[in-house]
């Protein structure tokens, strides 16, 4: 250990983990020449492989630079202090190898603006450099929003630190070629008699920072990054895996890794995080509603624990008060603005949080609004008033602050509760290490209905708070790395690219405020908004082919207008109109041409029972119900952690309740088969025998509890009594909603990385195909497809052969609605749709060892109900009629034709036609 790590390490106050790190790092760099010019890539990766293995480096994953540099990862938990570890290996690169020259680069801007503080701003109490003699003046800034019109100081005069810092998606922008113009940041600048892109290419001693580099790993910035050639790259994160799909695939750079499992189990570093439910609670009982108001309730009375645990430890330590404010996750805006309701009422502890509580809601679909998380970051200042933030969707990096102490999951499932991201957020600790005093130290989660279910993946090897490795859990295909590609229709892979958009720019006018890079970002919004507009014609529309006839697009066109004016206020209708009819226009086409119509439907014979009830008297046996209990039981999230009891009695928040018996009525009137006209007289008589019974052994208080606790429970033993006591009063029978066609679903393909992606007609052993990508299709509505089995591969190569196929698919798993089996809800996924002249086939290749098979039959029944009413429907509207046939695997060969494959198995129609 060189005398300048123990200096940065020491003046900075490293942790052991960042320790670690630098010390790991300065290792690493022993085994670099630091010469761009005379350096050996392959040289390189040799001694610092034998560093990585041999030199103090535990257990570590490296196998490649995965970069045209040196290029390396360190993988640290949320929470653990990744910008204060950036700073120590900029500071030793510095001291240790008169480094001057950096580019830190940043996932979003909320980053980007921390960044640009933390390294640059020496007021700014989170300064990283803060002790280091070198640094008393801080490193120039030189970001993504200056770099345009400084002069950057070369005089050995100047010889500090200068560290540019980008924004990804600004470095992505402004790499990007124009038409006739070469990029932005590639563009001469007098002061530099040069880009400002060669003047960084130039630099001898450029080394890159890529912060949250899981966002941008496999990014097509990285080929620009490549050209800049660095002497080397460092890579931060807390998750070092690309997500591919539903599968994750590693990093093959890491060169450390502190996981959140460990930091766990080093119990200093982070809160320990545990989830929640109430004693003796039963969420199946409630109404989504009324859990929702539950959770709210008890989180609440967890937070004013909380906050009264802070309070005292800051009086008896003399520590500084720490705020604490809880986080609600809602499922989307509206369900956000429900809950806002709630919370900012009177009624909700006595109207304590109305002026307490922020709501916070992107307009934009899964993005996160930086502005937002500017707001969330404002709620660690001391003089936050704050105490309840609701948002949906923004549990991401960019505000881990340290006073978020209680998060509620609104209706999400355990594995989303269960995530880096969701706890991540709230790991931080206000004092820096753990104090010892549990709730001090304690991130607390509620999830009274995913309580079980929470615990149960917690503790289960792979999850986020046992797993040491990420590397261990890799993707695995006989031993080799195995990457997931999406297979998109060729109609996405057609439009939704830049060289559509770029067509679409010769359809603006030309504006002198306009500037090109605008006009292309208006030109990208016109095409994503066109190709969405069109789909959703399928509402206006009895065929697809009538998306073509003007006055139905013009009913798209009129839509692309709207939504891009919405999100340029600044333009004219005028402005967009040709581009707008020219893109609408255009799609239609290619929907047209690229498109098999699926029909969008659901088919479902509804018994739509009308039932006139009979006074009775209701059997109370069994309805003994108590209220639940205020206190708590919670578990820690960690390897062994313990679960404990939290008496909770003696905190404010009792539940109020206005004509609770509402409830269990709305309940029953949402059962199927009862008809209110007839039957509001026997509910109303039912509920008050159920309210006298419940008085019988319960205070008025409890019974109103009661009541609305257990509404639905109660409702169900109400209405399952009443249909023992009913007369018919008629039935019928409810029409289908279809709609002439359906988007076309993206499904996923996993092969092994080292794999090529084969053409179809490639012969391959028919024991891996299951294994491998094809490509090269002509008639397919997809780009890509795999295939579970020679046969199928083989049916494909039929397809594409046949001129009398006009186009053909194998639909994503979630194309279809077709359900076969009621009791599991299990879906039917048809192996291939074909479209010839006048009909389209549903085909199922199956080994013919199978076909008595009963749940072969049960798809069977379920699918041609479908192409029943499919073809009732299609035969209305000028559509074609489908067909469902299943083709046994041994009739299939790369010779055969479809016409006579199908003359085979199925039967002609009334007209005698096959529908070719």
């Amino acid at each position: 250990m060189s005398n300048n790590l123990k200096m940065i390490s020491n003046a900075l106050s490293l942790r052991a983990p960042q320790r670690e790190s630098l010390n790991i790092f300065e290792k690493i760099c022993g085994a670099l020449s630091f010469d761009k010019e005379e350096r050996d890539l392959t040289e390189e990766l040799s001694r610092v492989t034998d560093v990585i293995t041999d030199k103090g480096a535990k257990n570590s994953p490296f196998k490649d630079f995965e970069r045209d540099f040196p290029s390396f990862c360190f993988a640290l938990a949320t929470g653990i202090g990744k910008t204060r570890l950036m700073g120590a290996m900029i500071a030793w690169l510095h001291y240790e190898k008169e480094v001057n020259n950096f580019l830190v680069i940043a996932p979003n801007l909320t980053i980007y603006n921390k960044l640009k503080s933390d390294l640059g701003d020496i007021g700014s109490p989170k300064y990283v450099f803060k002790g280091l003699d070198r640094f008393v003046d801080p490193p120039d800034i030189i970001d993504g929003d200056n770099y345009g019109n400084t002069r950057i100081r070369s005089s050995s005069l100047y010889s500090k630190v200068r560290i540019n810092v980008f924004n990804i998606s600004k470095f992505n922008a402004d790499s990007k070629e124009e038409s006739g113009r070469p990029a932005r940041i590639k563009r001469l600048k007098e002061q530099l008699g040069e880009s400002y892109f060669d003047y960084l290419k130039n630099l001898p001693d450029l080394c890159i920072f890529m912060d949250e580099s899981h966002h941008y790993h496999a990014d097509k910035s990285f080929s620009v990054i490549n050209e800049l050639s660095p002497l080397l790259g460092v890579e931060l994160t807390a998750t070092p895996q690309i997500q591919k799909g539903a599968r994750s695939i590693p990093f093959k750079n890491i060169v450390y890794e502190y996981s959140l499992a460990s930091a766990l189990n080093d119990e200093k570093y982070v809160k320990v995080p545990a989830v929640f439910t109430r004693k003796d609670f039963k969420p199946e009982q409630f109404t989504e509603e009324a859990l929702d108001k539950e959770k709210l309730i008890d989180g609440i009375k967890l937070h004013i624990d909380t906050q009264a645990a802070l309070d005292l430890y800051a009086r008896n330590n003399g520590k500084k008060l720490v705020r604490p404010f809880v986080l609600v996750v809602a499922k989307d805006t509206e369900h956000s603005k429900r809950i806002m309701a709630v919370v900012s009422s009177n009624d909700f502890f006595n109207g304590r949080y109305k002026d307490k509580v922020m709501e916070i809601n992107s307009a934009l679909r899964g993005a996160e609004k930086d502005e937002n998380i500017e707001r969330l970051l404002a709620l660690e200042k001391p003089d936050n008033k704050i105490e309840i933030v609701i948002h949906v969707n923004m549990l991401k990096e960019g505000w881990d602050v340290t006073n978020l102490y209680t998060i509620i999951p609104l209706r999400a499932s355990a594995s989303d509760t269960l995530t880096e991201q969701t706890i991540g957020r709230g790991l931080r600790l206000p004092y820096g290490e753990r104090t010892g005093d549990d709730k001090v130290d304690r991130l607390s989660i509620v999830s009274h209905d995913k309580y079980e279910t929470i615990i149960r993946l917690a503790q289960e090897s792979g999850s986020i708070v046992r797993r040491v490795s990420f590397v261990e859990d890799c993707e695995d295909y006989g031993g080799e790395l195995v990457e997931t590609l999406e297979l998109t229709s060729a109609f996405d892979e057609k439009l939704r690219t830049p060289s559509f958009s770029e067509q679409l720019r010769f359809f603006l006018p030309e504006i002198p405020e306009m500037e090109p890079e605008f006009t292309s970002r208006v030109a990208s919004s016109v095409a994503n908004n066109a190709i969405d507009a069109v789909q959703d014609l399928n509402r206006h529309t009895g065929n697809i082919n009538d998306v073509n006839r003007p006055e139905i697009l013009r009913i798209a066109i009129d839509q692309v207008i709207k939504k891009t004016m919405k999100a340029y206020p600044t333009l004219k209708e005028d402005d967009v109109r040709k581009c707008a009819e020219a893109a609408a226009t255009m799609t239609a086409q290619e929907l047209t041409d690229k498109v098999i119509p699926i029909p969008q439907m659901v088919v479902q014979a509804v018994n739509d029972v009308k039932l006139i009830y009979k006074k009775f008297e209701l059997d109370a046996t069994g309805i003994n119900y108590q209220p639940s209990r205020d206190d708590m039981q919670g578990t820690e999230l960690r390897d062994g952690g313990k679960t404990f009891d939290l008496d909770l009695n003696g905190i404010g928040g009792r539940r109020e309740y206005k004509a609770p018996e509402d409830g269990i009525i709305a309940l029953l009137l949402a059962k199927d088969n009862v008809y209110y006209e007839k039957c509001s007289e026997i509910i109303y008589d039912l509920i008050d025998q159920l309210t006298e019974h419940l008085r019988s052994y319960l205070s008025d208080e409890n019974v109103e509890r009661v009541l609305i606790e257990r509404r639905k429970v109660l409702a169900d033993i109400l209405h399952a009594q009443m249909d023992q006591h009913f007369d018919v009063l008629d039935s019928s029978y409810v029409a289908n909603n279809i709609r002439p066609f359906s988007r076309l679903e993206i499904s996923y393909g996993a092969k092994i990385k080292s794999d090529e992606i084969f053409d179809y007609k490639a012969d391959i052993d028919t024991s891996t195909i299951r294994g491998k990508i094809f490509k090269g299709f002509h008639k397919s509505c997809h780009t890509m497809y795999k295939f579970d089995s020679g046969t199928e591969k083989d049916f494909a190569v039929v397809l594409e052969n046949d001129s009398e196929v006009l186009k053909w698919m194998r639909p994503a798993r979630k194309q279809f609605n077709i359900y076969y089996d009621q009791e599991s809800d299990a879906r039917y996924e048809p192996d291939f749709i074909v479209e010839v002249t006048d009909t389209i086939y549903m085909i199922e290749t199956k080994a013919r060892k199978d076909l008595d098979d009963e749940t072969v039959a049960a798809k069977k029944k379920a699918a041609e109900e479908y192409c029943a009413a499919a073809t009732k429907y299609n035969l209305k509207n000028g559509g074609k009629s489908w067909a469902y046939v299943i083709i046994p695997h041994d009739e299939v060969r790369k010779n055969s034709s479809l016409r006579n494959l199908l003359a085979a198995m199925y039967n002609t129609n009334r007209q005698g036609k096959l529908g070719f």
